[in-house]
């Protein structure tokens, strides 16, 4: 051995940060990749190894149905919307315009004499009486929709219905689309790791 080979040795050990960081990123991207990866249920080495998500897609379709329903979505916050002035106020300018229309358009369409009988004055009347006693129904008709959706909508088990329905490939379009930014930081931070484990690695071997 040259006296020159020990500085070449060290010179070797300064790629072992870069090596540490490649090995980090790829551990991790691996990981990530086999939350989806494989679709379906294989054996390798005797190991039965399927994706986490496609493996526990009807446990998170379950859990998710009961975030929603419990926590997410409520026919409570339905029905004080429905009552709201808010919604009323809305609901009551379109029953008007509505009913302008009809008034003013369509009922000279369907009966050309009604025009003969109905003044401006009368048909201003008709309308505010109409839109009046329309607006009025608003909270019974919001109170009527929401028993209908009660009785007949079990929103836990529609998002369940719903999650396991789909395939795996837009499972994993759904997630990545929603985390694409997290599982990038998780395949970044293991490359930092590496890195640093590198570094920790030279230092122990200068010291040697």
């Amino acid at each position: 051995m040259t006296e020159a080979d020990p500085q070449v040795f060290k010179w070797t050990w300064c790629l072992l940060p870069l090596i540490a960081a490649v090995i980090g990123w790829a551990t991790n991207y691996i990981a990530v990749r086999m939350l989806f990866h494989p679709r379906e249920e294989k054996r390798i080495f005797g190991l039965r190894i399927q994706g986490v998500f496609p493996k526990r897609q009807k446990a998170l379709a379950e859990k998710l149905g009961k975030l929603v329903a419990r926590e997410l979505f409520s026919l409570q916050d339905v029905r004080k919307h429905l009552q709201g002035k808010e919604f009323i106020a809305h609901a009551t300018d379109t029953i008007e315009a509505k009913v302008d229309e009809f008034l003013h358009e369509k009922l000279a369409e369907a009966i050309p004499m009604a025009s003969m009988f109905l003044g401006s004055g009368m048909i201003d009347t008709i309308k505010r009486s109409l839109v009046e006693s329309l607006a009025k129904a608003l909270p019974e008709l919001g109170e009527m929709f929401v028993s209908h959706l009660e009785k007949n909508m079990d929103v836990e088990t529609v998002v369940r219905e719903k999650v396991e329905a789909f395939s795996s490939d837009k499972l994993e379009e759904m997630l990545m689309g929603i985390m694409k930014r997290e599982f990038r930081f998780i395949e970044g931070v293991g490359a930092v790791l590496g890195f640093v484990i590198g570094l920790v690695q030279i230092g122990i071997l200068w010291l040697l």
